[in-house]
C-alpha cells in the first residue's frame, strides 16, 4: 500500500482542504457566472484611440513557465542612438474587464492571490479571464498598461513613462528553453531559431537586464538563491520532485519587473498608494552569527551591501549548499508586507532589493495589489479621482499581507504532501543526505534525488547543519506531509 504507483492519493482534494483551513474560499461565488456571461455578450472594446496607443507592430514577447497561461506581462527593447536601451513592459489591463466592486472583484479582494500548489492552481480570477481574455496570449490583441524606462550601459534608469496601449504578443516563450539558449547550454527554442530579429531582441533584453542586476547588487540588493522544487505528474499522479533552477531568462524577467515596479512606485509618489516593503531585519544579530559561522564578518548594524558581499563569497566557496544559506537568510530577514503609503510619509523601502521605491504592479492576473495599483495609475493618467480612500488602501494592504502569508503556508504544506507521495513507494531505501536544520523541534535532512526534505527520526545525536550522512527512509504519512528517515 506504500507504493505511489498503485495507491491513489487525492492530492487535489487535499489541496482544497488545506486552502479552506487557511482561510481561502477556493470556489467562486454565485455572482461570478452572470458577470462572465455579461462579459461574453458585451466585451469591452479592445482598440486604439484617445489615450490608448497602438503598439501592436512591435516585436513583443513573453517568457514564463512552460505551463503558464495567465500571462501578465510582455517585453520589448530598443537600442537608442545614445547607446542606452529603452525597455517597454506591457502589463495586462485587468481593470477594464473587472470593474471595482463587482462580484469578480469582490472575490479577488478577499483571496488577493492565485495559489499554486503543484497539483492544482486556485486562481484569484476566473480562468476564463486570467488564462483567456485578460492574458497576454500569443497573437491576440490585448489592452495593456505600458511601463517604459531607459537604462544606461551601467544599468542606471535615466527616464521613464507610463501609458495605455493595445499590444500583441508575437512570441510566447518559456524560461527553460530561452535560459539555456542565452547561457549557451542549449539550442534556441524553435520560435527563436526561426527569427533573427527575435534572437537579437532577446539578446538585447538580456544585456540590459544583466546591467540592471549589476547596478542593484552594487547598491546592496541580495544575491539570494532559494531552492524550489516542483512535482512531476504522470496521469495526474506524482512520480518525482525536481529542483526548479534559476537561469538567465528568469533573471531577465525578474530584473525587468523590479525596474518596472520601481518606475510605477515613483510615478505614484504624489498620491496615496500601496507599497511592497521588506523592513530592515530585526534579527540582524542572528544573521551576523550565521556569517561568523561560515567565516564571514558583518557589521553590527544592518547593511544589505555587506550582507550581499558575504552571500557572493559563500556562493563562490560552496555553491552546493548556497541555497541552504540563502534560505536561512530569507527566513531571518522575514517576509515582505503591503502598506499604505501617503505623499510625505517616511519611505520604508525594500531591504532585500535595496530599493526605496517599490510596489507590485506587474501581475494583475494573479495578485490583487497589482489590480489596485493599476486602477490608481489609470485614474492618475486620465485625471480622474482616486479610486480608493486611504482607509480602503490600508485595509486592502493588511488583508493582502495576511493572505500572502496564508498562501505561502498552503504551498509549503502541499509541497510536503507531494513529497510524501513521491517517497511513499521507497520505504527501506537508502540515500545520501545533508542536515538542513537542527532545532529543538527536530533534526531535518534533505536528500538530492529526488530533492525532498524530511525529519531524522533516529540517530540525530551529534549532527549539525551542513553535516553529510547516509539515511534510510522509514516512514511516510501523506495526510500529514511527514517523511521520516533513520541514520544508517
Amino acid at each position: 500500500m506504500n507504493d505511489a504507483r498503485t495507491t491513489h492519493f487525492d492530492l487535489q482534494t487535499m489541496a482544497k482542504q488545506v486552502m479552506l483551513a487557511r482561510g481561502f474560499e477556493p470556489d467562486f461565488p454565485p455572482g461570478v457566472p452572470p458577470q462572465l456571461a455579461q462579459l461574453r455578450t458585451h466585451p469591452p472594446q479592445v482598440k486604439a484611440g484617445g489615450d490608448v496607443r497602438d503598439m501592436r507592430d512591435l516585436l513583443w514577447s513573453s517568457i514564463d513557465n512552460d505551463t503558464s497561461r495567465d500571462l501578465d506581462q510582455i517585453e520589448v527593447a530598443e537600442r537608442l542612438p545614445s547607446g542606452e536601451v529603452k525597455v517597454l513592459v506591457g502589463i495586462a489591463d485587468v481593470d477594464t474587464f473587472v470593474p471595482k466592486k463587482t462580484p469578480i472583484d469582490d472575490h479577488a479582494a478577499k483571496e488577493t492571490t492565485s495559489v499554486y500548489t503543484g497539483v492544482r492552481i486556485f486562481p484569484m480570477l476566473p480562468e476564463e479571464l486570467s488564462t483567456g481574455t485578460t492574458s497576454l496570449l500569443e497573437n491576440q490583441d490585448r489592452l495593456s498598461v505600458v511601463i517604459e524606462f531607459v537604462a544606461g550601459k551601467d544599468g542606471t534608469v535615466t527616464a521613464s513613462n507610463i501609458y495605455r496601449a493595445i499590444v500583441r504578443n508575437k512570441a510566447q516563450l518559456a524560461y527553460n528553453g530561452v535560459g539555456a539558449w542565452l547561457e549557451g547550454t542549449g539550442p534556441a527554442p524553435a520560435k527563436v531559431a526561426a527569427s533573427a530579429d527575435l534572437q537579437a531582441q532577446l539578446r538585447l533584453q538580456d544585456e540590459v537586464a544583466q546591467a540592471l542586476r549589476t547596478q542593484r547588487y552594487q547598491h546592496g540588493a541580495l544575491n539570494i538563491e532559494s531552492s524550489e522544487t516542483r512535482p512531476v505528474l504522470l496521469n495526474e499522479q506524482v512520480v518525482d520532485m525536481v529542483r526548479q533552477e534559476k537561469n538567465r531568462a528568469t533573471e531577465l524577467i525578474e530584473d525587468f519587473m523590479i525596474a518596472a515596479n520601481g518606475v510605477m512606485a515613483r510615478r505614484l509618489a504624489n498620491v496615496s498608494s500601496m507599497r511592497r516593503v521588506v523592513k530592515t531585519p530585526e534579527r540582524w544579530d542572528r544573521i551576523v552569527q550565521l556569517a561568523n559561522a561560515h567565516g564571514g564578518k558583518l557589521p553590527p548594524d544592518p547593511d544589505s551591501k555587506a550582507l550581499n558581499d558575504f552571500l557572493i563569497q559563500r556562493k563562490a566557496a560552496d555553491p552546493e549548499h548556497f541555497a541552504d544559506v540563502s534560505l536561512t537568510v530569507i527566513k531571518l530577514i522575514g517576509p515582505g508586507e503591503y502598506v499604505l503609503e501617503r505623499p510625505g510619509d517616511p519611505v520604508q523601502g525594500h531591504f532585500g532589493l535595496a530599493v526605496q521605491d517599490y510596489t507590485h504592479s506587474t501581475a494583475p492576473n494573479r495578485r490583487f495589489p497589482d489590480v489596485v495599483t493599476q486602477r490608481i495609475i489609470k485614474a492618475q493618467l486620465t485625471g480622474q479621482p482616486a479610486p480608493y480612500s486611504d482607509g480602503e488602501l490600508s485595509a486592502i494592504a493588511s488583508n493582502c499581507t495576511l493572505k500572502q502569508d496564508a498562501a505561502r503556508k498552503v504551498e509549503r504544506e502541499m509541497t510536503k504532501r507531494v513529497a510524501a507521495v513521491t517517497m511513499s513507494g521507497r520505504i527501506g531505501e537508502q540515500f545520501d543526505a545533508i542536515v538542513t536544520g537542527a532545532t529543538s523541534s527536530g533534526t531535518f535532512v534533505r536528500i538530492s534525488h529526488p530533492r525532498v526534505e524530511g525529519m531524522l527520526a533516529q540517530g540525530q545525536s551529534g549532527l549539525d547543519v551542513g553535516d553529510r550522512l547516509r539515511v534510510k527512509l522509514v516512514r511516510t504519512d501523506v495526510q500529514r506531509g511527514y517523511i521520516d528517515f533513520a541514520r544508517v
